[in-house]
């Protein structure tokens, strides 16, 4: 390039050439410079700013009218354009901040603030300006940019609250790669499993939690073909706990659809699980007591006969040898008798009256069952002081207390040992005298650590299929009803000792243990007696004992044709003992209607199956006897002469 001038002189026309050519390079640059800046700001969404810090112009790009709403005509031509506009919380904290660059050798700064915008509202932005300085390094123009991060911000807050949501699940949430390694593990994973998320890091899921092998590899090969699955899997705490967890696998792909990683949540189930098997037992148990009723009915009415025949036999009976037979069998009867009322109190709960009880005699049969049926290289003693205090209780709950501790002790002596089983009397202070039991035994003793545990119902450490977990849970709630408690003391490879402290009766003074001589059996006087039972051999053995001792009998075989023996005997009959569940016409039903025939009709009732039901309504009818079959000849005898020399 080359610059020309000319002037008119005295001699003519001066003509002046100059070689320009670096000077319009430059200009040449300085437009292409400015060109390419006004196409960066056309092409950019940030504000961009031109700051003169000489006289404090400020230029905006088309940037600041799109982000803010502002028209770059309508606001003030300088710096005042830019400060007036930052939030008000923020602004001094900008300003210093913007101050101590320039006035120091920076040669950027950058601030993240709040900006107004035209509607009122205020956008995040982070702001970066670059700072040129003269010769002497001060600042005299400072050119930049400022980008809206709301948006992200909003984003960034989102993630956070999605993250706290899923730290608060109670869900363990975790992603695996396609090697199963853990890349993700959230603190729901961290108080499931108790592994911490660094801890958990690059592991082998199923080798971090020894997984449920076939389980896992069932749900790697589903999740991979269809894409999820979810079923219940186990897997193995941290603590060596074995947990149930109820999990749903999800199959993560990318932008192309490639498979990338696993996402699994899963929800300990474990103790739902175990609720469930606890219903399912308590279903199992309710489904045994109905079983055990209707049992129980049947071979009540089966026993009462031949044990009401063999003391009829008795009576007519006197060579030694026979004598002898038959007090075996009525022995044999009578225990037959005494398991089915132990069945059925433990299989439904069935609540015996409460009477005074020798409790010796109830230990010298534990002692016996346990010989009879316990290994034999379980040596068993029986230790009883001459006299023990008797209580008030249910005999049969007591034996079933006994049997329970008993049979704890033989499961805890897999290779033989000594149980002992003993009582005494000891006076409590402040709660008087009491008879104390004790069982012991040398196994191998109970864990410390579930010492607290063992009374829970359905509890145990046995076996699948060799414990309910529940002969503790029902023996501490019988001595508990019983106005009792219980205390166990136990080392790990030397055994334990239950200790039953029952209070002693109030009604009666000390137990013997000898035999108490054998007191006749009551008599009648000729009365009339109606027997009313279905079974007719039950019907007859009654009878026949009555005739036997002194009564005489009319017999039916339901309630309704009690009632129509009674409209031909009614002026004889003087006592009815009548069975309660009947066809036809059952017990209650009956003696309803013969008392509204007769007022005061007295009345013995009896069944196979008694219940608190019952009893209630035979109070309602003023019925005071009930005897529970298999019944004694004494029982029956001394009711009816209760009620019948009743004043």
């Amino acid at each position: 390039w080359t610059e020309v001038r000319a002037y008119p002189s005295s001699a003519g026309l001066a003509i002046y050439f100059r070689d320009v050519s670096e000077r319009m390079a430059a200009r040449e640059a300085l437009r292409t410079s400015e060109e390419r800046f006004r196409f960066l700001t056309k092409a950019t969404n940030d504000a961009i700013w031109d700051w003169g810090l000489d006289n404090d112009s400020l230029w905006w790009s088309e940037g600041f009218e799109t982000l803010f709403g502002f028209q770059r005509s309508q606001v003030e031509p300088d710096i005042a354009s830019w400060y007036n506009r930052i939030h008000p919380a923020d602004r001094d904290h900008v300003k210093n901040d913007i101050h101590k660059a320039l006035d120091g050798d920076s040669e950027v700064w950058i601030c993240e603030y709040r900006f107004s915008r035209k509607d009122g509202s205020y956008a995040t932005v982070l702001d970066r300006g670059y700072i040129i300085r003269d010769e002497s390094g001060k600042a005299v123009r400072m050119i930049g940019g400022m980008t809206d991060l709301t948006q992200h911000k909003l984003a960034e807050a989102r993630i956070r609250e999605q993250a706290a949501l899923i730290d608060q699940s109670r869900d363990a949430i975790l992603v695996l790669d396609l090697e199963h390694q853990v890349t993700f593990w959230s603190k729901g994973a961290e108080r499931v499993y108790g592994w911490t998320a660094e801890e958990a890091q690059g592991r082998v899921l199923d080798e971090l939690l020894d997984s449920d092998v076939q389980v896992f590899g069932l749900a790697d090969q589903q999740v991979r073909e269809k894409g999820e699955w979810s079923g219940e899997i186990q897997h193995r705490s941290r603590t060596g706990t074995r947990l149930t967890l109820d999990a749903r696998w999800t199959l993560l792909r990318g932008s192309a659809g490639e498979a990338r990683a696993i996402l699994s949540i899963d929800t300990d189930i474990t103790q739902a699980k175990l609720l469930e098997q606890q219903f399912l037992r308590a279903q199992r148990m309710e489904s045994i007591g109905t079983l055990a009723g209707g049992i129980a009915h049947d071979l009540n009415n089966v026993l009462a006969p031949i044990l009401l025949s063999l003391e009829y036999l008795h009576t007519i009976l006197e060579e030694p040898d026979v004598i002898e037979v038959l007090q075996t069998m009525e022995a044999s009867a009578q225990r037959g008798a005494d398991m089915v009322r132990q069945v059925l109190a433990f299989a439904r709960g069935v609540e015996g009256r409460r009477m005074e009880v020798q409790v010796g005699t109830i230990l010298k049969e534990t002692e016996q069952f346990t010989r009879d049926t316990f290994p034999k290289q379980i040596a068993i003693e029986l230790q009883l002081p001459e006299q023990l205090p008797s209580v008030m209780g249910d005999p049969t709950q007591l034996h079933q207390v006994l049997v329970n501790l008993c049979v704890n002790a033989r499961d805890s002596m897999p290779q033989g040992g000594k149980l002992r089983i003993s009582a005494d009397r000891i006076v409590l202070p402040e709660q008087g005298i009491h008879l104390r039991l004790q069982v012991l035994d040398t196994g191998t003793g109970i864990p410390p650590e579930i010492l607290e545990k063992i009374y829970d119902p359905f509890f145990t450490t046995k076996d699948i299929g060799k414990g309910t977990g529940l002969g503790l849970s029902t023996t501490l709630a019988i001595v508990k009803s019983h106005g009792g408690f219980l205390q166990v003391s136990s080392e790990m490879g030397r055994g334990t000792c239950f200790e039953i402290y029952l209070p002693a009766s109030q009604q009666g003074g000390e137990e013997s243990q000898a035999s108490p001589g054998e007191e006749a059996l009551p008599r009648g006087h000729g009365q009339l007696v109606l027997v009313v039972d279905d079974e007719a051999g039950l019907r007859q053995a009654a009878a026949r004992m009555l005739e036997t001792h002194g009564y005489r009998v009319v017999q039916a075989g339901d309630g309704a044709e009690a009632l129509h023996v009674y409209s031909e005997h009614h002026q004889d009959v003087a006592a009815v003992v009548t069975d309660l569940m009947m066809p036809v016409m059952d017990g209650l039903v009956s003696i309803g209607i013969l008392r509204r025939l007769k007022p005061g009709l007295p009345v013995v009732a009896a069944s196979g199956l008694g219940s608190a039901e019952q009893e209630e309504q035979l109070v309602r009818l003023g019925v005071r006897h009930f005897l529970t079959k298999p019944y004694a000849a004494r029982a029956l005898l001394t009711a009816l002469q209760e009620l019948l020399e009743a004043p």
